[in-house]
């Protein structure tokens, strides 16, 4: 019974989607472009004047940047929450995104278009 637990449990890995990995970060004409491994999903969480994108048990290099967009100056940061990952968004304005994805090579690019509110 053992064995048989342990080969479903193997088997169950092979079948198991990878997790979820953010591989690149980068600004665009409009926003953040984001590059994952898998198709994301990502909830919206406005929170005290920020925009934050969490990503349920993803992994990948936290990182930070700075955006120049007609709106203003947009800091960005990729950061851990404990199995998740943050993806937080700071403007001196209130910000609204507008989440585009696509398959690219086998891979998924995000763009993260970003407004005022």
């Amino acid at each position: 019974m053992l064995i048989a637990f342990l080969v479903g449990m193997m088997i169950g890995r092979v079948f198991d989607p990878p997790r979820l990995r953010i591989e690149d970060a980068h600004s665009w004409e409009q926003g953040l472009q984001l590059w994952f491994n898998r198709e994301p999903q990502a909830l919206a969480e406005p929170f005290d004047g920020a925009l934050r994108y969490r990503f349920e048990d993803a992994y990948g290099r936290v990182r930070d940047g700075r955006l120049e967009l007609s709106l203003g100056l947009v800091n960005w940061r990729i950061e851990r929450d404990g199995r998740d990952l943050l993806l937080v968004l700071v403007s001196p304005r209130a910000l609204h995104g507008d989440w585009r994805g696509s398959e690219v090579d086998g891979r998924w690019r995000v763009q993260l278009a970003l407004r005022p509110e």
